[in-house]
This record gives structure tokens, C-alpha cells and sequence, in this order.
């Protein structure tokens, strides 16, 4: 009876953890080979993983890329990850979300935690270095952010003139252990070449994307009327292709980039 209650402490102990830390694996190999060959642009360069987790994805990309930093913040899969022997990679035991991102260009991976999405999503926004990001997130959240319903969030219209949002593959959640109640997806940031935009428009242009999804009048033509003249603002709906009567989620991103040249010449 004792050898059962420990049995059963210890094992609750690793399912906080995991619960915690959102520690549902990659398990299916084809899989796991199929996601490393799409992180990055192609074999070579410098890797950074969010989350190494039980290794099994890290042994792929290493298998790739010519460096890999992985991190993983818990200590058991850690000193697990560096008892592989990796010899390309380094391990980081520690948070993510406080590292620095490397001073050249890397690619950025991982099977990441859906309760942290928005965070590494945002980190990955910031790094100057960043060239591309391709991470495992929950499968609403990649449609939500790819116009998966037809509808554009903000933050993909705001980022839009220096990123490329798009979603790479579904993964069902048995691909995963343990099993996950939803399923999940490949969502891949691409750093465009040529930005739609010079980065001196950047503040204005994200100064009217604010003001268009502030909600004013029900449409965003109504939302921008606030600061255009209706001439101009008429002029850069019909250059968009856009009804005066469309509602701010159901503009494309590229729509808004259009309306934006227009409205500031």
C-alpha cells in the first residue's frame, strides 16, 4: 500500500510538471521529420528551440541545421537532452522568454506551450535577427492569425509589412503524448526580403491600423474617417477594392497596405 501512494505522488508530481509546462511530446517520427524540414530555409544556419522538451524533435533539427540552441526549463528533460550528446547542440536550461536573441540571423522552432503562445510569438516579432519561425501552436490559434475564418487579426495586419503569416500543416492531437484535448498546427513566420513598407512608415502605418480596428462608427471606413478626409479615404477604399460597409476583420492584410499608401501618399 505504501509502494502504491508513492508510486502514485511520484507520478502526480511529473503530471504537474507536465501540466505545468505544457509538456505534451512530439511522438510520431514521420512527423518529426516532416517539421524539421520545413524549419528554416533549408539545411544549415543557426537553430534556436523553444522548449526541447524530451529531445526527440531536437535530434531532428540537429540532423540539419549546423547549430541548435535548445532551451528547456525543466531540469529532468534538460540533463536528459545533454546526456544525448548532441555534438552541434548546446542546451539552455532556463526560460525562453528571457533569453537574448543571437546577434545574426537563426531560425526560430519548437513545440511550444499553447498558454505561452502569444509571448514566444511576440519575443519572436522583436528579434532583429529573426529570419523565420515555424512553431508547433494550437490549431485555432494559427487559423486565427492566418485568416482561417476569413477574418484578419491585428496583430498579423500591424506586422504584416515585414512578416508573412501562413499556416504549414495540421497535426492531429494523437501525433502527440501525452494526448492533448485539441489539435494543433505548423505556423510559419517568414521575414520578408523586401518589406511592403520602409521602415519609416512603420509608426504611421501602425498608428492607423490602430485607429482602424479601434471599433468607430462599425466599419473601418467610418473608424478611419476620424482622420482622413472622406475624398482621400474614398479614393484609397476603391484602390483596396473595398466596400465603404466592410467591418476591420475582413480586410486583408494586403488590402490594408494598399489603403495605407493611399490615405499617406
Amino acid at each position: 500500500m505504501s509502494h502504491h501512494r508513492r508510486a502514485a505522488k511520484g507520478r502526480t508530481a511529473r503530471d504537474r510538471a507536465r501540466r505545468e509546462l505544457s509538456q505534451n511530446f512530439l511522438a510520431d517520427r514521420d512527423l518529426i521529420r516532416r517539421y524539421a524540414r520545413m524549419v528554416g530555409d533549408g539545411p544549415g544556419g543557426l537553430v534556436v528551440e523553444v522548449g526541447a522538451g524530451d529531445g526527440r524533435v531536437t535530434a531532428a533539427l540537429a540532423d540539419r541545421a549546423d547549430r541548435v540552441i535548445a532551451y528547456e526549463v525543466d531540469p529532468v528533460w534538460a540533463a536528459r537532452l545533454r546526456g544525448r550528446g548532441l555534438g552541434n547542440v548546446t542546451c539552455v536550461r532556463g526560460d525562453f522568454l528571457r533569453a537574448r536573441p543571437p546577434g545574426g540571423p537563426f531560425h526560430l522552432a519548437g513545440n511550444i506551450p499553447y498558454s505561452a503562445t502569444s509571448r514566444i510569438v511576440g519575443w519572436a516579432l522583436d528579434a532583429p535577427g529573426l529570419a523565420s519561425a515555424t512553431l508547433i501552436t494550437q490549431w485555432e490559434y494559427a487559423r486565427k492569425r492566418t485568416g482561417g475564418y476569413g477574418r484578419w487579426s491585428r496583430l498579423t495586419v500591424e506586422t504584416w509589412p515585414r512578416f508573412g503569416w501562413r499556416p504549414a500543416e495540421r497535426v492531429p492531437r494523437e501525433g502527440f503524448r501525452p494526448v492533448p484535448r485539441v489539435d494543433s498546427a505548423i505556423l510559419r513566420l517568414d521575414r520578408r526580403e523586401h518589406a511592403l513598407l520602409p521602415g519609416s512608415a512603420m509608426d504611421a502605418y501602425r498608428r492607423c491600423v490602430t485607429l482602424g480596428f479601434g471599433g468607430r462608427g462599425g466599419t473601418l471606413h467610418a473608424s478611419l474617417r476620424a482622420a482622413h478626409p472622406r475624398r482621400r479615404l474614398d479614393a484609397a477604399f476603391r484602390a483596396a477594392r473595398l466596400p465603404r460597409d466592410t467591418v476591420v476583420a475582413f480586410v486583408h492584410p494586403d488590402q490594408w497596405v494598399t489603403l495605407f499608401g493611399v490615405l499617406h501618399d
